[in-house]
């Protein structure tokens, strides 16, 4: 009988946040965890987001800190937060660089990298990752206009896989987000994370 697959989850959360809300759905992590758990030996979940600096509380802290405590390798930075030529608030800052040096480094210890991004930035990790025998899957969407994932990278991975797909898997029921603002409001101001996952409803 053949070892099971050695698989680690590579997710850019800022860009899996932004293609999830464009198809109109959450993702459920928990859910996300088992679905890759129940395809081989899952050996690491790592998910990469910056967050903002000098700002007390910063939304998607409930989120961090339930990954952390649920199976995930959280990997964090500080980021600047300004406002540009325009008027519009940005944030600078990305994580392409620990998504790289993690991926290569576990490229030893794996057989199957799942990146869940559309950044055309990462083609050239996805080559380098396959020439040490890792099979690489990318996630993300081309059912929007314009696509979420870049060409190239599409082109480059071993395998596509269109998030729409995946929604009946990994996403979280839309009732269930109605009942869990409803408590969350009930017990305010005392809100901890919820032991299902907090609500990501906002920028990762």
């Amino acid at each position: 009988m053949a070892d099971p697959e050695r698989i680690a989850l590579f997710i850019d959360g800022a860009n899996l946040y932004a293609t999830a809300k464009s198809l109109g759905f959450d993702i459920d992590y928990k859910r996300l965890l088992r679905e890759f758990q129940a395809k081989g030996r899952l050996i690491r979940a790592f998910y990469y987001t910056a967050l903002i600096e000098d700002q007390e509380y910063s939304s998607i802290r409930p989120l961090i800190d339930w990954l952390d405590y649920n199976g995930y390798a959280v990997v964090t930075k500080p980021t600047k937060e300004f406002v540009d030529s325009l008027g519009r608030r940005k944030v600078k800052g990305n994580m392409d660089i620990e998504l790289a040096v993690d991926a290569m480094e576990m490229a030893e210890h794996i057989d199957h990298m799942v990146l869940f991004s559309g950044d055309g930035d990462f083609r050239s990790l996805v080559e380098a990752v396959q020439r040490k025998g890792v099979r690489v899957s990318v996630i993300s969407t081309i059912t929007t206009q314009p696509p979420m994932i870049a060409d190239e990278l599409r082109r480059q991975a071993d395998e596509f896989v269109d998030l729409i797909h995946l929604v009946g898997k990994i996403g979280r029921d839309p009732g269930e987000r109605a009942e869990r603002m409803q408590r969350f409001q009930e017990r305010r101001p005392l809100s901890p994370v919820t032991p299902g996952g907090p609500d990501d409803d906002h920028e990762a």
